[in-house]
């Protein structure tokens, strides 16, 4: 029987895959480890067409790894895929050390990663829950029985059992923590909302920068590194931008495959996207999958009921790219759904910097117009939608029409200038400048 041991970082990665080997999915997998602070000894990749129920991979593939192993001094085994409890059992027992699997690995980040208090309680419940499914037969310590002794004999109580017990027990306190955490950060989310200021959520692909550019943006000294899952707790500020002031919540970065029970755990972290105005989507812009990365990160969002909101796609580390400066790729009139607005910066140079703060401050509705526009009778609907708008600051009327003063966002005023009676509303706008 195979004694568990708990140390070990010296780690073999297994990669496995159904078809063509994709290199940046085992690249995303050393980071993943790296991140966790495991040293790579070796890498073995296995195709498994028909994952094997007991192992997941075949036998033969399995006495590789198990040679690779030994031969490489690992301690640890991490595989690239989920694994039941009945193969991790099995996979330990034959290989004699410890199996990770990709859901246990981005759990052991998390735990090194959470800082707050509700950050590491969201932490713990996920392990929990993942070790509760791992509570099998698997070793010998599990199945010996309470009893024997003078006054504990009788049917008892497997060791087993009583850790299934105090693990359910402990889930429930947990949850009722998290419960009391989530109205403390309700309540404060209510005031933020009564302040009636809009609210910004920045999310992406794990490592992107989202947590440079938030303290680019604010001051506010978030912890950043070049690693994945730098920084789990979400991070709330206020921003100045043109026209005004708005909220940024720094979001958990999100990566292909996140196991359901961490979006389940980090509900509250995730629910700054679900409720923010505005979804401020930073994209690695060096990274040549970044297409593929939007799409994952698409995903995760309408898995948490946030896929509808509107974004503000931001191409970030333009410094990686030779040549690349900083633009925004306006809409132009182009449907929201067949090309989002993007904005390419540098957050670590600063670089783009104003000019993302403006195009914010314009999705957000924050920079407004002043100034007065002659209507002719014949435009009475413009005028009555003016009114609407709650945008008139004076109005006097004569036979030429109406001369109205107007106090209106650029946003509003430009989707009115679209129109057919948007003439008078074009005029004042201002010209766009040439980085725009």
């Amino acid at each position: 029987m195979f004694d568990r041991s708990k140390k070990g970082e010296h780690a073999l990665l297994v990669q496995t895959h159904a078809g063509r080997l994709e290199e940046d999915v085992l690249e995303e997998f050393t980071d993943l480890a790296r991140s966790a602070g495991a040293s790579i000894a070796a890498t073995a990749t296995a195709r498994i067409d028909r994952p094997n129920p007991s192992t997941l991979i075949g036998s033969g593939k399995l006495d590789e790894v198990k040679a690779m192993a030994e031969a490489s001094g690992a301690d640890l085994v991490l595989v690239n895929h989920a694994l039941t409890p009945i193969q991790e059992r099995n996979l330990e027992r034959y290989l004699e050390r410890r199996v990770i699997d990709r859901t246990g690995l981005i759990l052991d980040i998390f735990a090194q990663r959470a800082r707050s208090h509700e950050g590491k309680l969201q932490v713990e419940l996920a392990q929990l829950r993942h070790l509760a499914t791992r509570l099998v037969r698997g070793w010998t310590h599990l199945e010996r029985q309470r009893g024997g002794s003078i006054g504990l004999r009788g049917p008892g109580e497997t060791q087993l059992e009583t850790d299934r017990r105090l693990l359910q027990k402990r889930v429930e306190q947990l949850q009722k923590r998290l419960e009391k955490v989530e109205v403390q950060r309700t309540q404060m989310r209510r005031a933020r909302v009564r302040s009636e200021l809009p609210r910004v959520a920045l999310v992406g692909y794990t490592n992107a920068g989202k947590s440079t550019l938030f303290n680019a943006l604010t001051g506010a000294g978030a912890y950043a590194a070049d690693q994945l899952f730098a920084t789990l707790d979400p991070t709330v500020r206020r921003i100045a931008l043109p026209g005004g002031n708005a909220m940024l919540a720094d979001t958990v970065g999100f990566v292909r495959d996140l196991p359901h029970e961490l979006v389940a755990a980090f509900r509250s972290t995730l629910s700054e996207a679900r409720e923010a105005d505005l979804l401020l989507h930073l994209v690695d812009a060096a990274d040549p999958l970044r297409e593929e990365r939007i799409a994952q990160v698409d995903a995760v969002l309408h898995e948490v009921g946030a896929g509808d909101l509107p974004q503000l796609l931001v191409f970030n580390k333009i410094d990686r790219i030779e040549g690349a400066d900083i633009r925004h790729d306006a809409q132009d009139g182009i449907p929201d759904d067949a090309r989002r607005e993007r904005v390419w910066i540098s957050a670590r140079d600063g670089r783009g910097l104003e000019l993302l703060q403006a195009v914010l401050g314009k999705r957000l509705g924050l920079q407004h117009v002043i100034g007065r526009v002659r209507l002719p009778p014949e435009a009475g609907r413009l005028r009555s939608r003016l009114h609407q708008l709650e945008v008139v600051r004076g109005e006097q009327s004569d036979e030429d029409g109406w001369l109205i003063e107007v106090d209106i966002p650029i946003a509003e005023a430009e989707r009115l200038a679209a129109g057919a009676d948007g003439g008078v509303i074009r005029a004042l706008l201002p010209e766009r400048t040439p980085e725009w």
